[in-house]
């Protein structure tokens, strides 16, 4: 596989992380995940992300393969988990999604691994996400990569387990 660059989406980016997004929800509901829809995540999450500098791409070829959200803010929800670092700096990670065409590559966990070397190079020492309990693809990733379970939520789509880990 070629190489996966990652740099901040721009404002021309938009339409491409749209469609992106739209064929990862049919290629979800076709494996009975129904975790995203017309309400979350819309169009409007992406341009404020880009607004403030918190929206990255990954690039395969020159066509965005991976999307994700890198920031320190989070739902009110996150304040019920069990952080085991809760001192230390931490950085967010939100939407993170493959393309359909790239996915079953190692794109997710190669993603995940930057974000970790990225938040390092900042002093960050932990990383919190949640993940939607019936994606069992992102469970899994999550697992593998090291994130351990602090809690659960629920939201309007159900239960969501609260992940964090330790990069320091």
């Amino acid at each position: 596989m070629s190489e996966i660059i990652f740099r901040k989406a721009c404002r021309s980016d938009l339409s491409e992380i749209i469609s992106l997004v739209s064929s990862a929800i049919l290629e979800m509901e076709k494996n009975g995940i129904h975790q995203w829809d017309e309400l979350y995540p819309i169009p409007e999450d992406f341009s404020e992300d880009i607004s403030k500098g918190e929206q990255f791409v990954g690039t395969v070829e020159g066509r965005i393969a991976v999307i994700y959200t890198l920031n320190q803010s989070f739902d009110d929800e996150y304040k019920n988990g069990s952080w085991q670092y809760p001192n230390e700096p931490f950085g967010v990670i939100h939407r993170l999604c493959v393309s359909p065409e790239f996915q079953h590559r190692g794109i997710a966990a190669e993603t995940v691994s930057y974000i970790e070397n990225e938040l390092r190079r900042q002093g960050i020492k932990a990383i919190r996400l949640d993940v939607f309990t019936e994606n069992p693809y992102a469970l899994r990733l999550y697992e593998k990569l090291g994130f351990k379970k602090t809690g659960t939520v629920k939201w309007r789509k159900g239960d969501f387990n609260l992940m964090e880990k330790y990069i320091g």
